[in-house]
């Protein structure tokens, strides 16, 4: 049986503005020592503040972007609002010298190989995921990509094979328009063949894409990977419990 790796102390050793919805936070120092390779798609859990008599651990889960030998980048989305919480706050407020403590790794969700065509959804909170997956696909790849953000100037560079299609939706307000993406990807002409699905973003944008990938097309399990990555108006811990509900309350 394998056994969870014990949580390790890396030191913050760079930040960087990404775009004006997003911050990199660059960890290593001795901390990083044994850290596995192969790990870029996948994630840490970041201990933003230990757990005392009065209340738990606050933790939070992020995508691995890039992985060097000696470093990890992390990329923060920054929610306004009802949307922001304490891992925002502490994105904004790092620097280089201070320390966390981090739990993990946890594997990557990459796309299924050999499909014919590929149907991706996500937010900003995904972005760092779908980055690392559309860079992974073959060079002869084709699919549609629809990706959520809340400002032009957020879009990246990425690596994208030329047949897979990025659709960027401007939405301000995340958490707010949940027909947004599941409407892009029903707008998506695609070929006959196999299909692969790979979505993740907020809980009620989750269940419209949900309700179209696996229902209406009927991609199974080994074709599609969907997860809803925090719900509006809720923290993290709320979220989970909603999550964790919503998955009981599915067909077996």
């Amino acid at each position: 049986m394998s056994t969870r790796p014990a949580p390790r102390t890396l030191t913050i050793l760079a930040t960087r503005r990404l775009s004006p919805s997003m911050v990199r936070v660059t960890l290593g120092g001795e901390g990083l020592d044994g850290f596995p390779p192969g790990f870029a798609g996948g994630y840490v859990k970041l201990m933003l503040a230990p757990p005392s008599a009065a209340s738990k651990a606050v933790i939070r889960t992020y995508t691995i972007r890039h992985q060097r030998a000696d470093a990890i980048d992390l990329d923060f989305a920054l929610h306004g609002g009802e949307a922001a919480g304490p891992a925002t706050k502490w994105a904004l407020d790092a620097r280089p010298g201070d320390t966390i403590v981090v739990g993990g790794p946890g594997l990557p969700k990459p796309l299924p190989r050999q499909r014919d065509f590929y149907l991706i959804a996500g937010d900003m909170t995904a972005l760092p995921a779908i980055s690392v997956n559309l860079a992974a696909l073959p060079a002869d790849a084709r699919g549609f990509a629809a990706i959520e953000i809340q400002d032009e100037a957020d879009r990246p560079d990425l690596v994208v094979p030329e047949g897979v299609h990025v659709e960027w939706l401007v939405n301000p307000e995340p958490g707010l328009r949940p027909e947004l993406l599941v409407d892009a990807l029903r707008s998506a002409r695609r070929p006959e063949g196999a299909l692969a699905g790979w979505a993740a973003c907020e809980f009620s944008s989750m269940r419209a894409l949900r309700d179209y990938l696996r229902d209406e097309l009927g991609l199974g399990p080994a074709d599609l990977y969907i997860s809803s990555y925090w719900k509006h108006g809720l923290v993290e811990d709320e979220h989970k419990l909603v999550k964790r509900q919503d998955a009981e309350a599915q067909p077996a």
